[in-house]
């Protein structure tokens, strides 16, 4: 009998460790990066001990969290310094990076450095930062880009994009879809056709 205790342990850890990283991800989704460590262990379930035995710190917890997120920033910025299209490119890693943001407010907290805590994620904001400079040249050299483009800019969209956790989680997606759409736009050095490429379909966010 005290032969099989060591394995129920073991998945009772592993049980208490994907509680933990489920509510993690639902409360850090909702709330953003300030809410407390103590609502993370109520909404799994676990006391805090059981909490701080698996994730120590804060930052860990963060990290372990939008670890899948974080996999995907890096595809995106991979994929997109890899499209021989700059323009292409360019465009796919501003959607891409926008519905990340979308999906979770703690993702888009720890992605701008807005907490201590999340200070490992710089790293990845300066990679985005940089493949977009890179992705601009390109662009820009093609004729494609708006010559006034910079790198703050995206910085200054992603700002504004952070607004769209105000709106109902219904329409997030929808809103940032929409709203990359008219970001792109706006960067395009192509003239308006007869014919523009259709936006997204508009989020219902007023009343009626």
């Amino acid at each position: 009998m005290s032969s099989h205790l060591p394995q129920t342990v073991r998945s009772d850890a592993r049980d208490n460790r994907a509680r933990i990283l489920d509510a993690a991800r639902a409360v850090f989704g909702e709330e953003g990066l300030s809410a407390p460590m103590r609502e993370v262990a109520r909404h799994a379930g676990v006391g805090p001990a059981t909490l701080y035995r698996h994730f120590p710190t804060k930052q860990a917890l963060i990290a372990e969290t939008f670890a899948e997120q974080r996999r995907a920033c890096h595809a995106a910025v991979r994929d997109a310094l890899a499209d021989p299209d700059p323009w292409h490119g360019f465009r796919t890693l501003i959607e891409r990076i926008c519905e990340l943001h979308a999906h979770s407010r703690g993702f888009a907290d720890a992605f701008m450095t807005a907490f201590p805590e999340a200070m490992d994620f710089a790293a990845d904001r300066e990679r985005t930062v940089h493949a977009v400079g890179e992705l601009a040249r390109r662009a820009q050299g093609a004729g494609q880009l708006r010559p006034g483009f910079v790198v703050d800019d995206l910085v200054l969209m992603l700002m504004a994009h952070r607004g769209l956790q105000d709106t109902p989680p219904a329409a997030r997606i929808t809103a940032s879809r929409r709203f990359a759409a008219y970001v792109i736009e706006a960067f395009s050095a192509a003239p308006q056709t007869a014919a523009p490429t259709p936006l997204p379909p508009a989020p219902r966010l007023g009343a009626g």
